[in-house]
């Protein structure tokens, strides 16, 4: 079962580096974008899929934490792109499943900061604290975006690009940084594979700053009723 769980992983992870990097440079909104992120999402969750059930038959508590994270930040983060308003069962089942993987990760942090080596079942204090940090921040979004009914205009765009990235970061980092043993012995530990593994967050960066400083995503063309589309084009069309 290990086989088949391994060649689905490494190619899920193959090609939502290859997709999610596409996605990540091209011109947002566009097909080869909305193609390109499809692509990385589907990836993304064999990816993460595949993870945690390998986690699970190894007993690595860390990869664990780390597969639930990747798998809700990028299904959340389709959502966010896909639809502009209105809420459903996958938004609740969502804030449930952050709930729920942010309480075990912290007390997973706990236990390893009280138990004298640092780490619990594998799963260092830091990182359990890193990863439910994320899941709380998340969670906040979640009961955001409940309470509204819905998300739209530059907080959709928003919601959807720092999730997306975050868990590129995690596929990034876990192949660069994580599985050194892949490449040759003068590689590992050096810049060239750290640029890979961290460029994700900059990218997130220049995103964010450009959807902030950039009317095109403040409001959504979409919202707008027939009445007022209506309207708006009779007046054009009398001036």
């Amino acid at each position: 079962m290990r086989l088949p769980l391994l060649i689905l992983h490494i190619l899920g992870g193959s090609i939502s580096l290859v997709a999610g990097t596409l996605a990540m440079i091209v011109r947002k909104g566009n097909r080869f974008h909305r193609l390109s992120g499809d692509v990385f999402t589907a990836a993304m969750l064999t990816l993460a899929t595949s993870g945690f059930w390998l986690a699970m038959l190894r007993s690595q508590v860390s990869n664990v934490i780390a597969a639930v994270l990747t798998f809700y930040l990028i299904a959340s983060a389709w959502l966010a792109g896909r639809r502009r308003n209105g809420t459903g069962l996958l938004d609740y089942a969502g804030l449930i499943l952050c709930l729920s993987s942010a309480a075990g990760v912290l007390t997973l942090g706990f236990r390893a900061m009280f138990s004298g080596r640092g780490t619990d079942n594998g799963a260092p204090a830091a990182m359990s604290f890193i990863f439910g940090g994320i899941l709380m921040i998340a969670a906040l979004g979640d009961v955001r975006v409940l309470v509204q009914g819905g998300i739209s205009g530059r907080p959709r765009i928003v919601r959807h690009l720092w999730r997306m990235c975050v868990g590129l970061f995690i596929a990034t980092g876990s192949f660069f940084l994580g599985q050194p043993q892949v490449f040759p012995p003068s590689l590992r530990g050096s810049i060239y594979l750290i640029v890979p593994a961290v460029l994700p967050i900059p990218l997130l960066i220049f995103w964010l700053v450009r959807v902030r400083f950039r009317n095109a995503y403040s409001i959504e063309p979409q919202t707008a009723s027939l009445p007022t589309a209506l309207h708006n084009k009779v007046v054009i069309e009398q001036s």
